[in-house]
């Protein structure tokens, strides 16, 4: 069984930094992209970043050169540096991964809890 658990969510003013981290553990045979979502009170989940197992990043527009995503593959950890923060960044942001569990199975996806994030103006 696969557990993915997130930090570093919190309250921040705008033009300040925060960091999420998403740990998975348990039976994890690979790990192939692994991406950072958000869900904003009101609207639809997006797509904020995602990184492929060679290292390739993937970033919705409304924070590219703010966030930067990254990944520890030795400790199958997923990291979101998000800087220069504004109200709209606002959301409870989830991680995802895609994992296989087994070399005998296929891939599946994964859901981190959810981190609240709030800027204030």
């Amino acid at each position: 069984q696969v557990q993915l658990v997130e930090s570093g969510g919190g309250l921040v003013q705008a033009g300040g930094s925060l960091r999420l981290s998403c740990a998975a553990s348990g039976v994890i045979f690979s790990i192939n992209v692994m991406g950072w979502y958000r869900q904003a009170p009101g609207k639809q989940r997006e797509l904020v970043a995602d990184i492929t197992s060679g290292g390739r990043t993937n970033y919705a527009d409304s924070v590219k050169g703010r966030f930067t995503i990254s990944r520890d593959n030795a400790k199958n950890t997923v990291y979101l540096q998000m800087n220069n923060l504004n109200p709209e960044d606002t959301a409870v942001y989830y991680c995802n991964l895609h994992i296989t569990p087994t070399y005998y199975l296929g891939e599946y996806d994964y859901w981190g809890q959810g981190t609240q994030v709030t800027v204030s103006s």
